[in-house]
């Protein structure tokens, strides 16, 4: 029997860091902070849904509650000279006064740009989404993603999920479409995944998104030697197969 683990989580420790980093000693308090991530992120996601946001960390101290939000749409979340920001900061207030937490820290945002949407998971499934809900053809979408997410020099393979009543059919199914490679048992292999649902009128569409985008060695030099020792490998085979 097969059990199928998270990319993410099963690289915890290992190429990847805990989205929210915070420390509580007291049961009460680790509760308390639980709680607020979680409905942090949930009014975010509803907030910020179409602006096209990679990842959401939060890091805490007793005086400071700092929310990092990458996105490839900067402009739109920050607004005019910070109006958008300074709203949101707003709102967020608003949720913490509602949960009646013992301590009042100070809400820090900072929102940080995607130089290169296609290389995140997220944002992939986001613009999947975006296709479907304009009710255009499942194919279509699946396959201008993934020719376009593989266009990007830092990809190494893409692979894209739709499961649901596709095009309308009475009957729920799966189908994929895959490019390159996705290693999911290697560990040091920075593989992104993520899950996003596109609403249509004949019900919910579930998508999943893996990329890989390379390996992740312990430094630099030996990841430039790794992938060096890469070339020489499939240009010897290259030679033996012309």
């Amino acid at each position: 029997m097969t059990h199928v683990a998270h990319p993410y989580s099963q690289r915890l420790g290992v190429i990847r860091d805990w989205k929210s980093r915070w420390f509580a000693a007291d049961p009460k308090k680790f509760r308390e902070y639980i709680r607020t991530d979680g409905k942090v992120r949930m009014f975010l996601a509803k907030r910020l849904r179409g602006l096209h946001v990679s990842n959401v960390e939060i890091e805490r101290n007793e005086k400071v509650f700092r929310i990092v939000i990458s996105t490839s749409r900067p402009g739109l979340i920050i607004g005019r000279s910070g109006e958008g920001a300074t709203k949101l900061r707003k709102e967020i207030d608003m949720i913490l006064r509602t949960l009646k937490l013992t301590e009042k820290p100070a809400i820090q945002i900072d929102i940080e740009e995607v130089r290169s949407p296609e290389t995140s998971a997220s944002i992939v499934g986001q613009m999947v989404v975006e296709g479907l809900e304009k009710r255009m053809p499942f194919r279509r979408v699946l396959k201008q993603t993934a020719e376009k997410v593989i266009a990007n020099r830092d990809v190494k393979g893409v692979r894209i999920m739709a499961s649901g009543r596709l095009g309308g059919a009475e009957m729920a199914r799966k189908e994929e479409i895959k490019k390159g490679r996705i290693p999911l048992q290697t560990l040091r292999a920075d593989i992104d995944f993520a899950r996003e649902t596109a609403t249509l009128p004949y019900g919910a569409i579930g998508i999943k998104v893996w990329i890989y985008r390379g390996d992740i060695f312990a430094d630099r030099k030996a990841n430039a030697e790794a992938q060096a020792t890469q070339k020489e490998r499939r240009a010897r085979t290259h030679n033996r197969e012309a």
